[in-house]
Formats: C-alpha cells, structure tokens, sequence
C-alpha cells in the first residue's frame, strides 16, 4: 500500500500548488486509483510534478457530488482514455450549502459543463450500494445515516420543481482497501460523519481493525464542543493511525494532533505514505 496527496488545502512540498479540494492517488493490491480529482486542473499539475502517471490509472472513484472533488474529472477523462470514473448515483443534483442561516448564492455540487458531462458520461460507473473492485477493495456506495447525528453543516438539493429540500448526503462514499496489517479508509468529507464512515468500514469486513483512516471530517466550521465530542469518538476507535485532511480545518487537525501524538499525521499536497 501506498498513497500520495494529489492535491489538499495545504502544501509544503516546492513546485506543488494547493487548493480547497482533495485527491489522492493510491497504489494497492496492484490497482492503481485516484481518490477524487480536486476543485480543478491543478491536482493534474501537480501528478506530473512528483512523478505520477495518470494515464495509467486503473480508476478514479468520486466520493461525492461536490466540486472540490470533481472539478478535475474531465482533465482526468482527457490524460486517462479508459479507467472507469466511479461515482454515486445520487450525486448530479444542483447542490448548496447554508452559511450564517442563509443557503449560498453559488452552488457547491459538480460544475462540468455540458460539453464536459456527454464527454464523460460514457465512463461513469454509477454506484448505490457497496461495489467490490475485488475481494479487498470496496467502494462503500450509500453510508448508512445516523439519525441521532447533527451535522456541521446543512446542504440542500434543487428539484426538477425548482424546490429546494434537505440534501441527505447519500451520495457520499468512502473507499476501503484491506492489507495485512488492517483496514484503510479513504473519505473525502464525512459529510454522514466520520465515525459512521469508521462503522461501515469495518462492517463491510466483518469488523476488521482499522489501520489507517484517512479523511476529510468538515470540522473546519464546527465549534468547540462539537469538536471534541469527534474527536473523543475517534479515540474511542482506537485506531492506528489518522490522516485529518481538507475540511477537517486547522483548529481540529491540531486538536487531534494534541491527542493522538505520532498517531495522528497532517498530511500535505506532495506528502506520500506507505511502501
């Protein structure tokens, strides 16, 4: 197993730029995957600056519909002719989210163009439930939702109607891969929460232990207390180790690195891991 940081909100690697986004590459059990594309080009620019060929990509899985994580898909679809882009189906709606009580002006879901979605189209594997790229990598598909979860921020999805309703976030998917050492997640915003992620990972394996947990947890606007309540249930999990990426926020990242010591990493545009 190996993985490397495509593109997250911060750099310390010379000639890589960062982005409000994530993508990841991984290379495990001989497939070759891109985890998310970013929020543009740039995760692209940097590949070709420390050395990753994404032409050769078996695939790119998506986590969710939101463009910080799909805005270098069609860059992707014209290096790479033939990996397979692997996407929930649930996450096309016209998206927002809510600030300070009031849904935002812009949206925050995909933004291709037209022109750009029939390029794509034709490589798009939508998922729904979990799908097995072999019998020790699973994309999760739906996370199950925790009713009694609050979550840090609210989104909102445009009907054909024009209405906005609450968007559930079911098309949030993680992407789990077991070595022998134990489970890795790879999440990109834990929009359902991250210890529901954490929960279906390790129901998907028969509650395997969990190696490495990589993951966007969208602390970045939750307060104090909510922080904490996080991150005494990630301690609860005991697990090995913990990347806090992208919109985990800074005050969380710390926190967690006050916690969990040299268990907890605070990964970085360039930063790579494993073999």
């Amino acid at each position: 197993m190996k993985f490397q940081f495509l593109i997250e909100n911060k750099t310390d690697t010379s000639g890589c730029v960062a982005e409000h986004g994530l993508s990841i590459y991984i290379e495990a059990q001989g497939k070759r995957i891109v985890f998310d594309a970013g929020a543009s080009e740039l995760f692209a620019e940097n590949a070709k600056k420390l050395g990753v060929d994404l032409s050769r990509a078996d695939a790119m899985i998506i986590s969710h519909g939101h463009y910080d994580h799909t805005g270098g898909v069609p860059t992707f679809c014209r290096i790479n002719k033939d990996a397979p882009v692997y996407i929930h189906k649930e996450a096309f709606y016209e998206t927002y989210g809510m600030d300070n009580g009031s849904i935002d002006k812009e949206p925050c879901g995909i933004r291709w163009t037209q022109e750009e979605r029939e390029q794509i189209e034709p490589r798009l594997i939508k998922t729904e439930g979990p799908l097995w790229l072999s019998d020790n990598i699973v994309i999760s598909g739906t996370i199950p939702a925790d009713p009694n979860r609050r979550q840090t921020e609210d989104f909102y999805r445009r009907l054909p109607d024009e209405r906005l309703v609450p968007d559930e976030m079911a098309h949030e998917q993680i992407l789990v891969v077991r070595e022998p050492e134990g489970l890795y997640v790879f999440s990109g915003c834990s929009h359902r929460g991250v210890i529901p992620a954490v929960s279906y990972a390790r129901e998907l394996f028969g509650g395997e232990r969990i190696a490495v947990l990589t993951a966007g947890m969208h602390l970045y606007s939750a307060g104090q207390e909510m922080r904490e309540k996080v991150i005494g249930q990630i301690l609860s999990e005991k697990l090995d180790t913990v990347i806090p990426v992208h919109c985990t926020g800074i005050n969380a990242i710390c926190d967690l690195k006050a916690a969990l010591g040299a268990k907890c990493i605070a990964a970085a545009t360039g930063s790579s891991y494993g073999n």
